[in-house]
């Protein structure tokens, strides 16, 4: 039997009714058509389903909707603001470290977590909190480049 459940997602209330067995992941795309969020291996090791709840780096994967209920949830459309990219979305397109796209959304929001737990991370702490993001494309140089640019324009923009 669903249940009735409120969550804040991007900064605005949501009530929806939800079965108990839903995943996170699931509700977000199939409930609230939020497809920014990929479904990569269902088992929270791929980084692909990466959302922010209450600012830490979560696996919508493979946690329930019920346990995100009365959170703040971010996905990466939850970033930017009046059409301009944040600066941390910003700094993966300066430094080129998209290429499919699929990983970006999750490896934005780890980021985002990233230099708010620690401001000036080293590469190797950088390399250590990303290594639950699995990018096939890049190769990972211009990720960790997109961190330290991330950096500058977080400075900039105080």
């Amino acid at each position: 039997m669903k249940q009735l459940m409120r969550f804040k997602i991007n900064g605005e209330t949501v009530e929806a009714a939800v079965l108990p067995n839903t995943t996170l992941l699931n509700f977000l795309r199939d409930g609230l058509g939020i497809t920014s969020v990929k479904r990569g291996c269902d088992e929270g090791d791929c980084g692909a389903c990466t959302v922010l709840i209450n600012g830490k780096g979560a696996a919508s994967c493979s946690m329930l909707a019920a346990q995100a209920q009365g959170k703040e949830i971010v996905t990466i459309e939850g970033l930017s603001k009046g059409g301009v990219l944040s600066p941390y979305q910003q700094a993966f397109v300066d430094e080129f470290a998209i290429q499919c796209g699929f990983c970006t959304p999750g490896m934005v929001l780890s980021v985002v977590a990233l230099l708010d737990e620690n401001p000036e991370p080293t590469e190797e702490e950088i390399r250590d909190y990303l290594r639950g993001n699995i990018c096939r494309c890049t190769g990972y140089t211009n990720i960790i480049n997109a961190v330290h640019r991330a950096q500058e324009l977080l400075k900039e923009a105080e």
